[in-house]
């Protein structure tokens, strides 16, 4: 259990919501989604993995588009009933499929799935996966240190600090089975990995490589405004500003840095969810799946951090030779 602290004394107990302590590993429960599928209503429980063929050896996306045209939309089909005899192979390969699958291992999909093909996972492993970002110190090299790091399952928001409950992490971590990152997989993991000296195996849905598929190319703050998120009073707030951020922390002791920090940083895992449906529903158009399947758009929680508007505009204004465009 994450120590209790508060930013003024790190000695008071935990507090309520409307005073969250930052670095204190936080709780959030909020209504799970808008409204619920009925899994009786719709094929497959609206399971898109089940109606997947292309993670095969030998069955590449255009096979598995002719066999969905041909009636065999999902493993069940090549159930009991004779197949003809160019499909009879696949009977055998859904063996292994099927067996993974009942015993809840999604890496074994991912191992197999291009990047750009894991949000095939998304509605079976809803249940157990996380959201992650991390914030930095910026450097490279020795110097380089993970600064915040938040997590987001759907239901609840954790979120850590570093020097105060970092460490609780590497526990946390190990309750889920997916990730899902915006370009985690070349940032966020192997920098968690190296600083934390921990490995993490879990499946991983990287969002970056399934938005570059659908068109929309750029960083996380790109992708959400072409996609119709608001980040409200953290826009125009970015990586390098969050670095600024946690140095107006530790340089002047404002706990109210801290705080912005924390909320630019759950804001990003807040709004993966989102994303990662929006992308979801997307990839269904052209399927024999797009109506069926269709996720409805979660609801987001509360942020527990509020972002101080002094503390932005005094970092906007000291940099604003890189912020120029930035309002007061």
């Amino acid at each position: 259990m994450s120590r209790s602290w508060r930013a003024a004394d790190l000695k008071s107990k935990p507090m309520n919501r409307r005073g969250r302590q930052p670095g204190h590993r936080t709780s959030i429960r909020m209504s799970r989604r808008a409204a619920a599928i009925d899994p009786g209503k719709i094929e497959n429980s609206g399971i898109m993995l089940k109606n997947t063929f292309c993670h095969m050896p030998g069955v590449g996306e255009r096979l598995e588009r002719n066999l969905w045209g041909s009636g065999i939309l999902s493993w069940d089909c090549l159930g009991g009933e004779p197949q003809p005899v160019k499909h009879v192979h696949l009977k055998s390969l859904l063996a292994e499929s099927v067996s993974e699958l009942s015993k809840g291992n999604p890496r074994y999909f991912a191992d197999l799935l291009p990047a750009r093909e894991h949000w095939r996972l998304f509605t079976e492993f809803r249940d157990s996966t996380a959201y992650l970002d991390i914030e930095t110190n910026g450097l490279g090299g020795p110097g380089a240190c993970i600064t915040t790091i938040s997590l987001y399952d759907g239901k609840s928001i954790y979120c850590y600090v570093k020097g105060k409950n970092l460490d609780d992490f590497k526990a946390d971590i190990k309750k889920y089975n997916v990730l899902v990152t915006f370009n985690g997989r070349c940032f966020d993991i192997p920098f968690i990995e190296s600083y934390l000296g921990i490995h993490i195996d879990h499946a991983h849905i990287d969002l970056r490589f399934v938005l570059k598929d659908l068109g929309f190319a750029g960083g996380l703050k790109n992708c959400e405004k072409k996609l119709g998120l608001e980040r409200g009073d953290l826009d125009g707030v970015d990586g390098y500003f969050a670095v600024l951020l946690w140095k107006e922390f530790k340089r002047n002791k404002n706990q109210k840095a801290l705080e912005t920090l924390l909320a630019y940083n759950i804001l990003d895992v807040i709004n993966l969810e989102p994303l990662m449906v929006v992308a979801y529903n997307l990839k269904l158009a052209g399927t024999p799946f797009q109506k069926s399947h269709r996720l409805p758009m979660p609801l987001s929680p509360e942020p527990p951090f509020k972002a101080d508007a002094r503390t932005i505009k005094k970092i906007f204004r000291a940099h604003s030779y890189r912020y120029a465009t930035h309002p007061d």
